[in-house]
């Protein structure tokens, strides 16, 4: 789920696949914000020798739109190379990697990281080396002195890193994608109560697996548009952010041996915003064709947010348990609580002291509240949960974004637009079971906040 393997087409082209997109505003420097798109999902940390990187021949960025029309007005671009040091080895290393410099790795990867603002491309930084990847004890016994030497700071304010990372996405991809079985309600699953007798144990599908992240800490005067004041209801204090991968569009293969060819400009092949939008959201038919588009193209795609496939679903896969969910179905109301969620932002009075709207511009983005300060205790549940510097006020690492969506799905969020309307007791309990404390590799209390990966050696995964 978020979005792993959410369409036909970019399922076939991990290197370019977006996966997971956080941004928030720094727990240890509330007076920036951190932005993480992950890429080449789902990997198995054994995948030697040929072990996973980032695509050569792709264009990732991470765009920022500052004034709610749905167009980046600040992009941060990486684009990467790939060198090989000794062309007579198969290996992956020689020896072991102490630094980014040794001679015993033998397939190093390198960025550029470009500022797009204003018009004006300002390059950044060129030839960061990226850590490898976590291959074991023996190749990379100091994993984590690899990625503080892999961490770059920049004199324009900006801290960034690029690289392999554990996947911090934790989902029941097994049981949801089996009929929408959710395993602490499987009893009550239309087929599963002729099997299940009680609820089950999830089991977290992306566990102990990797993937590429690039990250970026920005000072907030970096993202935000001039403004006179940036206060909690003041919209100048509104980002909304995405992630894209591109590729030229032409590319004519090699023949016998000879290097493939790519030319053409470059055309967007990969997006995500909020997690699982493209996902749950969109219809299979228009997936590759939502890949393609900015979000200023989203209201082509309000329908289905306003009358949700899966709203429809869950009263057919669980009898008697959404009863309300379903007469509200029946009536075909628009879900403008879910509008303002996905495409607009909450607008103010709806929640006490939180807005994160955008304005009228339906897209598909992350937005962020960039005055509301971190808190010291995170609540998973996010502003659903009462904690207004969660999801869908921005992502933070920790989020449980599937449960968050489950639940407005299911209509928690819907009374935020409709008094009248009162969820069914089960929609603010509906839940895969899973939480961060179901991801094996810890976060990390700062940048690059994602846990070290895991290495193929001690992987459970990987003998199994």
């Amino acid at each position: 789920m978020s979005s792993h393997r959410e369409a036909p087409e970019i399922a076939k082209d991990p290197v370019a696949d977006s996966s997971d997109l956080y941004a928030f505003v720094s727990p240890d420097k509330p007076d920036t914000v951190t932005l993480i798109a992950n890429y080449v999902p789902l990997q198995l940390p054994s995948g030697g020798p040929n072990f996973f990187e980032f695509g050569d021949d792709v264009r990732y960025e991470i765009h920022i739109d500052n004034d709610g029309d749905g167009s980046p007005d600040v992009t941060y671009r990486f684009e990467f190379t790939t060198e090989i040091t000794n062309p007579n080895s198969f290996l992956y290393n020689t020896g072991p990697i102490d630094s980014l410099d040794s001679a015993n790795w033998n397939r190093r990867q390198f960025y550029s990281l470009t500022r797009v603002a204003d018009g004006r491309e300002h390059r950044l930084a060129h030839k960061l080396p990226c850590p490898p990847c976590n291959v074991g004890p023996l190749s990379t016994p100091k994993y984590a002195d690899l990625v503080r030497q892999a961490t770059y700071s920049l004199s324009t304010g900006e801290r960034v890193f690029a690289g392999q990372r554990a996947d911090g996405f934790f989902v029941d991809l097994g049981a949801i994608f089996d009929l929408g079985t959710l395993r602490p309600f499987q009893q009550l699953h239309v087929a599963g109560k002729k099997i299940f007798k009680a609820e089950g144990e999830p089991v977290n599908a992306t566990d102990r697996m990797n993937v590429h992240s690039i990250a970026v800490q920005v000072p907030l005067s970096r993202v935000r548009r001039r403004a006179n004041r940036y206060g909690a209801g003041d919209q100048a204090s509104v980002i909304g952010v995405w992630t894209s991968a591109s590729r030229r569009q032409v590319r004519v293969l090699g023949d016998r041996g000879a290097a493939d060819t790519s030319t053409g400009p470059f055309t967007q092949v990969s997006r995500l915003g909020n997690p699982l939008f493209n996902e749950v959201i969109v219809p299979m038919s228009k997936k590759d064709l939502w890949n393609s588009l900015p979000p200023s193209e989203d209201k082509r795609f309000a329908r289905f947010v306003e009358q949700p496939e899966l709203a429809a679903l869950l009263p057919a896969l669980y009898p008697d348990v959404f009863p309300n969910l379903d007469r509200l179905n029946k009536a075909k109301k628009a879900r403008a609580d879910l509008v303002a969620i996905l495409l607009t932002g909450v607008p103010a009075g709806l929640i006490d002291g939180f807005t994160n709207a955008t304005g009228d511009v339906q897209a598909d983005m992350l937005r962020l509240n960039t005055a509301i300060p971190p808190t010291r205790q995170p609540d998973r549940f996010g502003v659903l949960g009462g904690d207004l510097a969660g999801f869908p006020n921005g992502r933070r690492v920790g989020d449980d974004v599937v449960s968050i969506a489950l639940r407005a799905i299911a209509g928690v969020t819907v009374p935020l637009v409709d008094k009248t309307f009162r969820p069914d007791a089960a929609a603010g309990a509906v839940t895969p079971g899973l939480s961060a404390a179901d991801v094996t590799a810890p976060f990390l209390g700062n940048f690059p906040y994602l846990g070290t990966p895991y290495d193929g050696f001690n992987n459970p995964s990987a003998s199994s």
